[in-house]
């Protein structure tokens, strides 16, 4: 099974509420659906909560509903950020690439990489507002640009 809209990781399930694979995981085991190894329960995978597309993987990478896992991480304090808070993130974390850093290892083209493509717009428009030069490209316009490319080969 791959990560659908309906079926995520713990990293994509933790940042509809802006919060880390770990933290997910915490509130998900606080809750009986994760035992202490970071394996989903028996419980969780026999009400469809979670699934394992491997059984044969001995890291047992699972797979969780969202909106079953929803009332668990919302019963605990947790609630979805919205889209214009994780443009405004992303925005000031690209801006903060692009002015540059000795100690950051990073380039904003290589983190623009993770930005959902929903929010390209928003984020650039953000950027803009800034007065920050650094744009996303859509993967649209990455797609077109690989074809040329392939192309002139």
């Amino acid at each position: 099974m791959k990560p659908t809209e309906d079926w995520l990781s713990l990293a994509d399930l933790g940042r509809i509420y802006g919060i880390s694979a770990f933290q997910c995981g915490r509130v998900l085991e606080k809750q009986g659906l994760r035992d202490r190894f970071g394996r989903p329960t028996s419980c969780a995978l026999e009400a469809g909560i979670a699934s394992t597309h491997n059984q044969n993987n001995p890291i047992h990478l699972a797979l969780w509903n969202v909106e079953l896992c929803r009332k668990s991480i919302e019963r605990n304090g947790y609630q979805p950020i919205s889209r214009k808070t994780k443009a405004n993130q992303w925005a000031q974390f690209l801006e903060a690439l692009a002015a540059g850093s000795p100690s950051v290892n990073v380039t904003p083209e290589q983190m623009a990489e993770d930005v959902p493509e929903e929010l390209v717009g928003e984020v650039n428009d953000q950027l803009a507002q800034r007065g920050c030069d650094f744009r996303l490209e859509s993967s649209d316009h990455q797609n077109n640009q690989e074809k040329s490319l392939h192309v002139l080969i």
